[in-house]
């Protein structure tokens, strides 16, 4: 059989380039698409639970999907009154921090200023160099146009997340049929198959893994002395950043000091709710989530890390929620196409 072309290296870089730029530029129409994609998969294995009881997918489907609003609803109810107080005090709040910030880094400016003394000697300046300050003019019609745009995007994801769950098996069906061989035909159903089913497990695990996590970490909150709809609040603030390896807990580490420092009034108690977050994170992530998938699911760190900061230079926190989801099929579809397990080898 003769070989293949190969394209050449330049051409291969800049399709890569140009794939990504589409994405970016695309990411209106993209990220709702994959948002829904990921809730489908979520109600995937809960789907085929109810069309083995005999009920029809359309209105299986509808119950799930009612069943997820509702209870995100209930979830925006309960935190909605502790996070606009939270956001209607910070600047107050943030100036009674300042002195507690003060005390925690006056080693660092001291060597700060004495750094900055040295290099206006060295340069032979007398003064501090000058500094230029803008303003901002804030734009009144910005929520006006923001509101409507952000309201779309979630009816859009809504609608594509039930339409996925309904017919997502007849569009599998009908890309099929485009395919002209019997066994191109069978390889590519038990590929997509095996693909959808370990895809969706994984994603309603970690799912249920992070939703455990939260509410173990709201629960230490609250008997720590935090308010109940505080506690809820930055428990599903860390429910959601676990989604994203090592940038999410690392956020979630310096708004829990900072929650702290805001909350107590001693300096042991205001590291407690980043203490507590550490080390719930570490039994997480070291010991509960290798225990429930073992090393199937296992991507490297440095990939991780790599994919993290590319997905989230191009769709922001989104791309931070959507990157390990995104890597981990890249990784089985590696594994199940013949030639391509180095690959999915090199992504361990």
């Amino acid at each position: 059989m003769r070989r293949r072309p190969r394209a050449p290296a330049s051409m291969v870089v800049l399709a890569t380039l140009a794939v990504g730029y589409t994405l970016w530029l695309a990411q209106a129409l993209v990220l709702p698409v994959l948002l829904a994609l990921f809730l489908s998969l979520i109600g995937a294995p809960m789907l085929r639970v109810l069309d083995k009881l005999r009920l029809p997918r359309a209105l299986g489907a509808l119950i799930l999907l009612l069943g997820g609003l509702a209870g995100g609803v209930a979830l925006v109810s309960q935190l909605w009154e502790p996070a606009a107080s939270w956001f209607h005090d910070a600047p107050r709040e943030l100036r009674q921090l300042a002195p507690k910030l003060r005390e925690l880094t006056k080693p660092m400016q001291d060597a700060n200023r004495a750094a900055e003394n040295f290099a206006r000697a060295a340069s032979g300046q007398d003064g501090p160099p000058l500094k230029m300050v803008g303003t901002a003019q804030p734009d009144p019609y910005r929520a006006l146009t923001t509101a409507p745009r952000a309201a779309a995007s979630v009816l859009a994801v809504v609608l594509l997340t039930y339409f996925f769950m309904v017919y997502g098996g007849n569009l599998q069906r009908g890309t099929l049929g485009l395919l002209p061989d019997y066994q191109q035909k069978r390889f590519t159903v038990d590929l997509l198959k095996s693909i959808e089913q370990a895809l969706s497990r994984y994603v309603l695990t970690i799912s249920l893994i992070n939703a455990v996590f939260g509410m173990v970490f709201a629960g230490a909150l609250y008997l720590i002395g935090m308010p109940p709809g505080d506690a809820l609040l930055w428990g599903t603030a860390a429910a959601l950043l676990n989604f994203a390896p090592f940038v999410g807990p690392l956020i979630g580490m310096m708004l829990m000091l900072g929650v702290g420092l805001v909350s107590f009034d001693t300096l042991w108690q205001s590291l407690l709710p980043t203490g507590v977050y550490l080390g719930l994170h570490l039994i997480e992530g070291q010991i509960v989530t290798p225990i429930v998938l073992g090393r199937q699911m296992h991507l490297s760190p440095l990939v991780l890390v790599l994919a993290l900061m590319l997905f989230g230079l191009m769709w922001g926190f989104t791309g931070l929620l959507l990157a390990v989801p995104l890597m981990v099929c890249a990784k089985l579809v590696l594994q199940r196409m013949q030639g391509l397990e180095g690959w999915a080898r090199l992504l361990e």
